[in-house]
């Protein structure tokens, strides 16, 4: 079978889309299946063509950004080569070109499959809200053209307003979840070279985004110190230079500043060789996003996979690996007192919270997923 895969930022950008992508396009490739992901030349040094992990990639020339997204004008007549030497169409939302890969789809008569990540809530300003408004349109059309469209967690898919509109053609299947067991060695290894000490650790694994909640973190920090003096934050991900979210890091690099040691910027870090030492070195992952752009997060299972307790957010889809397995907190968004709190009693009981590998790794099955 030969599957074409659509979305707008794929490797090396690193969101939880391209991981998600990445990881079924690789699988669905090492299957024998030939796989092409088409996608936008979001930075003019990446090669327009290459094969990574027996998938091949396809860059479209990117002539100007809006906000977050990228218009690319000659997108329409490759995507119509590539629909035409493929079988079947996996577009991935939210997603402004989504419309034209899924009319192809049904011009050609090639069934299109969307994968539905997540609602789209741009950072504050007159140009985001017609940006969201313009997305949320084609996304639309989108849906209307496709044959299925697929859904992370029914708990989510409950309450998109985008999901409801379709109902009657999702199909919930869990985000693919790949996470190596850390060596005991590899993860004392990883907190001496970061001279981390035996300070209590708490992660962040995510790009540095207003949707993330950051700043939520940044304000319970007070609280969760006179509780757990010497507590550390370490956030691994891309951090600078984010687009559109200039504003949000200047805002609070003073308050990050002011942390000292306490607060370290890991950067992006590898995913075979650097993420299960991370994820085995903390004492709890925190994941407190504000709104419905976050719709599961993936980090939290692979921190699970690695014996980390997590403390999550209180939204749809975000909650339920927490509420599945019982290894971690929920605690409300935006809300940075009970953030403080839910991280403390994690950190003072961390044994009442750990599960078994093998049991996280049984309900997250990757490969159940491909199938």
């Amino acid at each position: 079978m030969r599957v074409l895969f659509g979305l707008t930022y794929y490797r090396p950008h690193i969101s939880g889309l391209t991981i998600y992508v990445e990881r079924l396009a690789s699988a669905l490739a090492s299957r024998g299946h030939g796989v092409t992901v088409l996608t936008s030349r979001y930075d003019p040094s990446l090669p327009g063509r290459e094969r990574v992990a027996g998938v091949r990639v396809l860059r479209v020339p990117v002539a100007f950004r809006v906000s977050k997204g990228v218009v690319m004008p000659t997108y329409g007549l490759e995507a119509t080569r590539q629909v035409l030497a493929h079988d079947v169409l996996s577009v991935h939302l939210p997603q402004f070109d989504a419309w034209g890969l899924a009319l192809c789809g049904r011009a050609l008569r090639r069934p299109c499959v969307l994968t539905y990540h997540c609602d789209l809530h741009l950072p504050a300003g007159a140009l985001n809200r017609v940006a969201e408004g313009v997305v949320g349109a084609t996304n639309a059309v989108a849906a209307a053209l496709a044959d299925r469209v697929v859904a992370y967690t029914d708990d989510y898919a409950a309450h998109s307003p985008f999901l409801r509109r379709h109902a009657e053609k999702v199909e919930v299947i869990g985000p693919p979840v790949v996470m190596p067991e850390p060596a005991d060695s590899d993860v004392a290894a990883f907190r001496q070279g970061h001279g981390l000490g035996k300070a209590p650790l708490i992660g962040f694994a995510a790009r540095f985004a207003t949707e993330k909640g950051v700043d939520t973190l940044l304000d319970a920090l007070p609280a969760l110190n006179a509780r757990v003096p010497g507590a550390t934050v370490l956030f691994a991900g891309p951090h600078e230079g984010i687009v559109g979210e200039e504003a949000y890091r200047a805002r609070l690099a003073p308050a990050i500043a002011a942390l000292g040691e306490r607060w370290r910027f890991l950067g992006p870090l590898d995913a075979v060789r650097e993420m299960p030492a991370f994820f085995g070195a903390l004492d709890c992952l925190v994941v407190p996003s504000v709104n419905s752009t976050e719709s599961f997060g993936l980090v939290q299972v692979e921190a699970m996979l690695c014996g980390t307790p997590v403390v999550v957010s209180d939204l749809p889809g975000v909650r339920q690996p927490v509420r599945l397995t019982g290894m971690g907190e929920v605690v409300p968004p935006r809300d940075a007192a009970a953030l403080a709190e839910a991280v403390g009693r994690v950190l003072a009981e961390p044994a009442r919270y750990v599960r078994p590998r093998s049991e996280i790794a049984r309900r997250f099955d990757p490969e159940r997923t491909v199938d």
